[in-house]
């Protein structure tokens, strides 16, 4: 069955507010990446202000729930807008559930990256619903393998 957890956007204060975060739910960050750790020829441009922007970040909040988050950055940025700044994010068990909950969910919206395999390793896809919901799906078959 497919994890759901919440991802946030931030406009340059990620880190500050996950800083936050982490002081009152306590843990550590098992990944914080940055714009600048990108690999290069990926097809965003990056502006130079934005390499130290947080590209990735979680934060474990129980067993069955993590908190995400991002600094916009670049052509990412064109669409931010404070309350707007967050995303459900599903992690699938497999691709086919990945594939599945993306085309279903993603009908009658706006697809903003189709599924793809991913640079971080995951086959991950975005899209706004037709009601204006932001999502990310995406599925690891590395952790999968893990757990």
């Amino acid at each position: 069955m497919a994890v759901v957890n919440i991802y946030l956007t931030f406009n340059g204060n990620c880190e500050q507010a996950f800083n936050f975060y982490k002081s009152v739910f306590g843990g550590e960050f098992p990944y914080m990446g940055r714009f600048k750790d990108m690999p290069p020829g990926q097809d965003a441009k990056l502006n130079p202000g934005d390499a130290e922007r947080i590209m990735h970040v979680s934060l474990p909040i129980s067993k069955e729930t993590m908190l995400m988050g991002s600094d916009t950055g670049g052509e990412w940025a064109a669409d931010y807008k404070e309350g707007n700044n967050f995303s459900i994010s599903i992690n699938a068990t497999n691709k086919e559930e990945a594939d599945k909950l993306f085309n279903g969910l993603s009908a009658g919206g706006r697809v903003n990256m189709p599924m793809q395999k991913t640079f971080w390793g995951d086959y991950f896809g975005t899209f706004t619903d037709k009601f204006g919901i932001n999502w990310m799906v995406s599925f690891n078959e590395a952790q999968q393998k893990q757990g």
